[in-house]
């Protein structure tokens, strides 16, 4: 008998042993994440079933706001307490932090023809093997406007090659016919107004690759954009209720039919099908032009992998996992955005949406990459860009507010970009 619960209590003590060593040997991955619309949805769907096939390995997804990402997430990759992994728009600028999952990845030779031209984008200068991450989306930048607002004030949508200024004039005319409080509104980031700036003629860089943001075309977009604050073209308040280089966002004021067009871009898609439906038509037009292009700015969204995780070969299990044509094919398809995936971007994605709103954006931001100028993906793979975009919307605040003028806000751009990088050079 007593052999017999001895038995019992050693079976009972291995299997507790072998359970507490299972808990034990449990590694829990940490992905900060943000979202546009429904992708953190989907992004858990995916991590549920890569830990049902991998039940050594748990993944907390941590959903922060977007002002997180930009300005909580780089302090704490500084001080070493970042996530394992992070989704991430700056992609040059924290490149400093990123893995290189070369050696941790089962297949490079996939990652390079598949994500090869935005690789680059997450690279430091000089490096040009690294792999870092993927993006979850390739987004371009351009107008919506509420079509339905120029039906009922019985005008016509301005046609193919309509510049910025016949777009204010037709956003005016709707917004006095049917008092519509905001003509036109546009995100509060520099990323947003450099598009349209390089459409004007901005180079953004010198002969030498180095920055040069304040020029003859740079100015002409910008005085617009101050003009139109001052002319009611657009509402001071919005800029005006934040500093710095904050960003805001527009979006709850279109979905609101309080706004005639609205400059943000392609990742607004899945929200605005969800939030806004059909309660208006919400419509998709190409970027206005300028003297020198009609442009919008590429970007996205990239997961990466961050240096200072303690698990890389486990962080490599789920990128490999996550970077599946068969995954990111969900991925792209239920959450309407983009594809970064060139195999898929040429065999097509089957969109989970019949809304011929979203389908119509979704073309006509596709067919918007191959206008796009080469000044833009320059401005979008350098990695200091940042810094550029920081200035541009800050010191434009300013003068549109008052606290100084467009000539004041120039020169200080200008000051502020020589004085970042040379900070940045002596770190």
């Amino acid at each position: 008998m007593r052999t017999r619960k001895t038995k019992a209590l050693s079976a009972v003590a291995v299997a507790f042993a072998m359970a507490t060593t299972s808990v034990a040997a449990e590694t829990n991955l940490r992905m900060t994440w943000y979202n546009d619309g429904i992708e953190g949805e989907v992004m858990r769907d995916l991590l549920d079933r890569f830990e049902a096939a991998n039940p050594e390995i748990s993944v907390t997804l941590d959903v922060v706001p977007y002002k997180a990402i930009l300005e909580s997430l780089p302090v704490q990759l500084a001080a070493g307490e970042g996530p394992d992994l992070a989704r991430v728009t700056d992609l040059g600028g924290l490149s400093e932090h990123y893995l290189d999952l070369a050696p941790y990845i089962s297949d490079p030779a996939y990652w390079e023809s598949n994500f090869g031209p935005f690789l680059k984008w997450l690279r430091l200068p000089g490096d040009n093997s690294s792999i870092s991450g993927f993006m979850t989306q390739l987004t371009v930048t351009g107008p919506y406007v509420n079509r339905t607002l120029f039906e009922q004030a019985g005008l016509d949508l301005p046609g193919e090659g309509a510049t910025w200024d016949d777009w204010a004039a037709a956003v005016n005319e709707v917004a006095d016919a049917l008092e519509i409080p905001i003509p036109m509104a546009w995100d509060r980031s520099g990323h947003r107004v450099s598009g349209p700036a390089i459409s004007m003629g901005a180079m953004m860089f010198d002969a030498d690759g180095n920055p040069a943001l304040v020029d003859d075309g740079l100015k002409a977009m910008t005085q617009r954009l101050y003009d139109w604050h001052q002319d009611g073209t657009m509402a001071k308040e919005l800029w005006g209720s934040v500093s710095g280089s904050s960003y805001l966002g527009a979006n709850e004021d279109f979905a609101n039919a309080q706004v005639v067009m609205y400059m943000s871009g392609s990742w607004q898609i899945p929200q605005f099908a969800g939030t806004i439906g059909d309660a208006f038509d919400w419509w998709a037009v190409p970027a206005p032009c300028g003297a020198a292009a009609c442009s919008g700015m590429p970007g996205g969204a990239a997961l990466v992998a961050m240096k200072d995780t303690e698990h890389p070969e486990q962080v490599g299990m789920l990128m490999d996992y996550l970077s599946s044509e068969e995954a990111l094919a969900e991925f792209y398809g239920r959450t309407l955005f983009i594809p970064g995936h060139l195999g898929l971007a040429s065999g097509g994605v089957d969109f989970d949406t019949e809304d011929p709103r979203a389908r119509h954006a979704l073309e006509t931001f596709a067919g918007a990459v191959p206008t796009i100028s080469p000044i833009a993906f320059d401005l979008q793979g350098y990695p200091s860009n940042r810094v550029m975009f920081n200035a541009l919307i800050s010191r434009l605040g300013e003068a549109i507010v008052g606290e100084i003028s467009l000539d004041e806000a120039y020169d200080r751009m200008e000051q502020d970009i020589e004085q970042q990088l040379a900070e940045k050079a002596r770190n």
